[in-house]
């Protein structure tokens, strides 16, 4: 999230990106193959496997710790998110006084959060969190928020019991306020740790951003499903950790999304991932204060890029597995404070405002027991094209003959829905046997390919491959008449009896 007026959001959806995914969706939802189709929610949570959370959730599920999202308020009537939201708080007359209601009503980013964190699971088609036993704060500042907003979120959070405080949102400023390092400094002083997310390069962010850059939070970048760091993160000294941020689903609001999930790639996402992993450490380490959590998680990060603290990784990529189980020395004070220098600045006084993590991305599943999801990409400027062209071949598709299937109908008639007086070309006979030359080839510009099945090029459904007798004849009318006549045999272009039909249309290959 980027706040109103001095902030700026990090949210996943922004509402442009929405409103053009709404208009394109029907054009250009992508159905993966059955086989290899990743149809539930659950599915999609690649990173619950990089971080082996199956195995962390047999050691603790972080039963006992308190996670303040400081957002734009929490959906607690979401269904992955019922039971895992205690009263918190509003810091404005606009945001829900116990920020139990999600006010960013467009993106649903305080939601999103909270699920990451902690989503109760509940099944494949369910959001599973990092800490499904922790609960959530939620502080609201409502849909658009200042300076002033996340300064009291992160004051009240720290008074109220807070044992992580998450802030994926940023700073329009270069260098973070006053009374915000303040605020950050009250929190850490009351043991809370705190996690906020680095930045992302799509909204002009070129180096780690305030609150992030504040010593002693723990500022997150973010890698790829292949452990690579991700180009959409930024990076800087003041990283300390990498977490997955590529493709990250969570729960939403239905008003933002009608099926209540959305992906999408950024920093925020990263930083809601380690503050699950932080509330995991804190409820296996109960005695451990906050800075040997942070010391834990920081000692334990498997080093990535060049050895040792880097611009990009910071410490290194998350290890959960390492953080709940290896043995590491107890320190005197945090690892993120000693010898650390104020945030940096940047030039150009305001970064340039942004409203998303990456590309909007909406997420579907269309059938409980196993269908094939959907996903609909917004990327911009190309996929217009691409959606011109699917346009295109749709109504193509629509007048259709079957691919080398023979015509139904009597021997020597025209097919149903031919017209009556249309003459049957000379030297056609009867339908062909499987593998013998099909009937003529479509005449130019009156066919496209034929009709496809939902998940790809095929044969029309209920119908076997081509050269094979259908199951079941289509019902009169199909395929439609032509708009103009078949040329004879032997015409320029056109096979004579007994020669075999050209080779077949490339648009009806498996793409």
């Amino acid at each position: 999230m980027r706040t109103g007026k001095p902030f700026r959001s990090t949210r996943a959806v922004g509402a442009a990106a929405l409103a053009l995914c709404a208009a394109l969706a029907p054009a250009v939802t992508v159905a993966p193959a059955p086989a290899q189709a990743a149809d539930t929610v659950r599915s999609y949570q690649w990173y619950l496997d990089y971080l082996k959370i199956p195995a962390a959730h047999k050691i603790t599920k972080g039963a006992g710790v308190k996670v303040a999202v400081v957002d734009g308020g929490v959906d607690a009537n979401n269904p992955d998110l019922r039971g895992q939201v205690l009263p918190g708080h509003g810091t404005n007359a606009a945001a829900a006084p116990d920020g139990r209601r999600d006010d960013d009503k467009e993106k649903g980013h305080g939601t999103k959060m909270a699920g990451i964190v902690a989503g109760r699971g509940g099944g494949d088609m369910h959001a599973l969190g990092i800490a499904p036993a922790a609960k959530i704060i939620p502080v609201s500042m409502g849909a658009t928020s200042s300076t002033d907003d996340v300064v009291l979120g992160v004051r009240w959070a720290a008074d109220n019991g807070a044992d992580v405080i998450n802030l994926s949102l940023a700073t329009a400023q270069a260098v973070a306020p006053p009374e915000l390092v303040d605020a950050v400094n009250y929190a850490l002083s009351k043991d809370a740790v705190v996690v906020a997310s680095a930045g992302n390069m799509e909204q002009g962010d070129r180096q780690v951003i305030s609150p992030a850059n504040i010593p002693g939070v723990v500022a997150v970048t973010g890698f790829d499903k292949q452990g690579r760091f991700f180009a959409g993160s930024v990076q800087g000294p003041e990283a300390v950790i990498a977490s997955p941020m590529e493709s990250i689903i969570g729960p939403v609001p239905k008003g933002v999304s009608p099926n209540g999930y959305t992906l999408a790639s950024g920093t925020s996402s990263a930083a809601a991932i380690i503050s699950g992993v932080v509330a995991l450490i804190r409820s296996e380490y109960p005695k451990l204060d906050a800075a040997n959590v942070v010391n834990r998680l920081v000692k334990t990060a498997r080093d990535a890029g060049p050895s040792g603290r880097d611009p990009q990784f910071g410490f290194g990529t998350v290890d959960l597995m390492a953080a709940l189980t290896r043995s590491v020395p107890p320190v005197t004070a945090n690892p993120l404070t000693e010898g650390a220098a104020a945030g940096p600045t940047r030039p150009g006084g305001a970064a340039r405002p942004g409203d998303d993590d990456g590309p909007a991305v909406e997420f579907g599943v269309t059938n409980k027991a196993g269908a094939i999801a959907q996903v609909v990409l917004c990327l911009g400027v190309p996929i217009i094209a691409l959606v011109v062209l699917l346009v295109v071949l749709r109504r193509r598709k629509r007048r259709a003959p079957p691919a080398g299937g023979p015509y139904p109908g009597a021997p020597g008639t025209p097919p149903p829905g031919w017209p009556a007086t249309q003459p049957t070309p000379a030297g056609y006979g009867p339908p062909q046997h499987p593998g013998a030359s099909g009937p003529p080839p479509q005449h130019p510009g009156a066919y496209g390919p034929p009709p496809q099945h939902p998940a790809g090029y095929g044969p029309p459904p209920g119908q076997p491959g081509p050269g094979y007798p259908p199951s079941s004849y289509p019902a009169q009318g199909y395929p439609p008449a032509p708009t103009a006549p078949v040329p004879p045999p032997g015409a320029s272009g056109w096979p004579g009896p007994g020669q075999a039909a050209p080779p077949p249309d490339p648009h009806q290959q498996q793409q």
